[in-house]
């Protein structure tokens, strides 16, 4: 078998396709996230915590240059280096969201697939040439 003959069937094994599209979803879903976690979650804890914005918690580790400000995109822009903990705070809340979103999906397909009763099993056909012979067989029989 010639490598591209293997990688196409490879590639076109149905494990491969629904993992991409698992993939593209997961890029979607996790835009839906930070929205979420960006735009309804951070603001409700920052303003339970006292800080309106955690993206602008920030630690200079170096010397700042004259005339820049003191945000943490000037800083950055201006090679500065900056220990943005707000920003790690955003992502492991927007890791922990995820992960529960997940968990409570993966919970609900496993519910679903306990709680399908199971099919009883079909009796298998006979071929239509196997009842013919054994009806000649009986006929010979007599």
């Amino acid at each position: 078998m010639s490598y591209v003959s293997e990688f196409k069937e490879f590639a076109l094994k149905g494990n491969v396709v629904d993992l991409a599209v698992g993939v593209i979803i997961g890029g979607a879903f996790g835009k839906i996230v930070d929205s979420m976690v960006g735009d309804v979650i951070m603001p409700i804890v920052g303003a339970v915590v006292g800080k309106i914005d955690f993206s602008n918690l920030f630690i200079v580790l170096g010397s700042v240059p004259a005339g820049t400000a003191n945000t943490l995109d000037a800083l950055k822009k201006a090679g500065v280096p900056v220990l943005a903990y707000g920003n790690f705070i955003t992502i492991a809340i927007n890791f922990i969201i995820l992960a529960f979103v997940i968990f409570m999906m993966i919970k609900q397909i496993n519910r679903l697939k306990r709680e399908a009763p199971a099919a009883p099993a079909a009796e298998p056909v006979t071929p239509e040439d196997v009842v013919l012979l054994r009806e000649i067989r009986d006929a010979l029989k007599k």
